[in-house]
């Protein structure tokens, strides 16, 4: 698949089922780091949860969703379950974070490259035949998740990809407009 084809026909897709390879993890994180990089600070981190490790992240997530809400009984049991399902939507998980620069112009810029990090793995997985599923969310702010994941709290987490084989046919794409976004200034 080419580039043009993978961009095109790369969707998010909901749910994901089987196993992905360790050494295909290992591509689409090699793949990622691609991404252009000013000053090539290369700020990106990736972590990889499967089996269990993605219930005890969602069971953490949920913990603290039914905190914040005051849920007690079966209403915080049900909230807890519905998040940890969440997480068992796809047989891996890949955390992509990055440091926070104290300068905050390569603070952006480490973020945006890190932005085109998940770019990138998301059109490589699209090339391998993968589904994938770019996810944030509150769990994405939270310090006790980042502890979790050993991230330093003032890391970001970029994305949760959710990372699979297809359980069906992707999404069908909208159509695009590009009159909308484009502006012309010519002399």
């Amino acid at each position: 698949m080419d580039v043009i084809d993978a961009i095109r026909s790369r969707r998010n897709i909901g749910r994901l089922e089987g196993e992905v390879a360790a050494h295909t993890i290992e591509e689409l994180v090699e793949l990622a780091t691609w991404a252009p990089n000013h000053h090539l600070t290369e700020p990106w981190r990736f972590t990889v949860l499967s089996g269990a490790e993605r219930e005890r992240l969602g069971r953490i997530w949920g913990e603290i969703a039914a905190d914040a809400q005051s849920l007690a009984g079966s209403a915080r049991d049900e909230a807890i379950h519905r998040d940890v399902q969440k997480l068992l939507r796809a047989p891996v998980l890949i955390v992509v974070s990055t440091r926070t620069d104290p300068d905050p112009v390569v603070a952006e810029e480490d973020f945006a490259a890190t932005a085109a990090a998940v770019q990138n793995l998301l059109l490589a997985a699209t090339a391998f035949g993968l589904g994938a599923a770019w996810r944030t969310g509150r769990i994405v702010r939270d310090p006790v998740v980042k502890r979790h994941l050993g991230l330093d709290e003032d890391d970001r987490i970029v994305s949760i990809i959710y990372l699979g084989h297809p359980s069906g046919p992707p999404p069908q794409g909208r159509p695009r407009n590009v009159d909308v976004v484009l502006r012309w200034y010519r002399s």
